[in-house]
């Protein structure tokens, strides 16, 4: 009888090492739904700036994200304008929207809230829970999806995840200097590390792979061929 328990591929690291491009080229290799998690932080920092409130009082975040319908799903043809996934925010598409680099800061000032990630975190499963999917984060292989199938730790240098989101901001037109997306990225990963509640790390477990050196596609077929060796067995 064929295997009909849904495959769960967990892809944790830090900010820029590739886990967007990697997931969504994978989840089309492999017919899975991507799941990009950092994306609702991302909608709960928006929401608080849209509101004006304080990104770190956690109650208030709470309540805005508490009330309100976050839906993704892979682009359609129509949308199909370089984003990696479509975000749907009560029924308006955010999916640019929340992809600066203010945003991106603050996704992970509200991502230190238990409480907003507990909200998240079910919703994350929930999507899950009944169908194949290649899902990235910061906390994915252990809190997640802690029965994902496989699960991998995608890293890379600090100058050379720079040097990538740098050159992804100036072509959506945003000014922005090398230096100060450097500066936010170490911001990023250290608030990411030190994080109280699940913070970014590396499980024993997990297949680590150091983008640095490496294309996309080489990255896509390693990890496309290693799942595809999982299922035949």
């Amino acid at each position: 009888m064929p295997n009909t328990t849904p495959f769960h591929l967990a892809i944790d690291g830090p900010v820029a090492a590739g886990k967007g491009t990697v997931s969504r080229l994978v989840a089309d290799r492999l017919a899975f739904l991507y799941v990009d998690t950092g994306a609702m932080y991302r909608v709960a920092a928006f929401l608080a700036l849209e509101a004006g409130a304080n990104l770190a009082d956690e109650a208030v975040v709470t309540g805005l994200i508490a009330q309100v319908t976050i839906e993704m799903h892979n682009p359609l043809v129509a949308e199909k304008d370089g984003r990696l996934t479509t975000v749907v925010l009560n029924g308006d598409d955010v999916s640019w929207k929340i992809r600066t680099e203010a945003i991106s800061a603050g996704a992970s000032t509200v991502a230190a809230h238990p409480k907003v990630r507990a909200i998240l975190v079910k919703k994350q499963q929930a999507i899950a829970k009944n169908q194949d999917v290649v899902m990235e984060g910061r906390d994915i292989t252990y809190r997640v999806l802690p029965e994902a199938q496989l699960k991998i730790f995608l890293t890379g240098s600090d100058v050379i995840r720079a040097t990538r989101r740098h050159l992804q901001l100036l072509t959506r037109g945003q000014d922005i200097t090398y230096a100060a997306v450097l500066a936010g990225i170490k911001q990023r990963d250290d608030q990411d590390i030190h994080r109280v509640t699940d913070p970014l790390k590396k499980i024993p477990e997990a297949w680590e792979i150091d983008t640095s050196e490496l294309s996309i596609e080489q990255v896509v077929d390693m990890i496309v061929a290693r799942v595809q060796v999982m299922r035949s067995v």
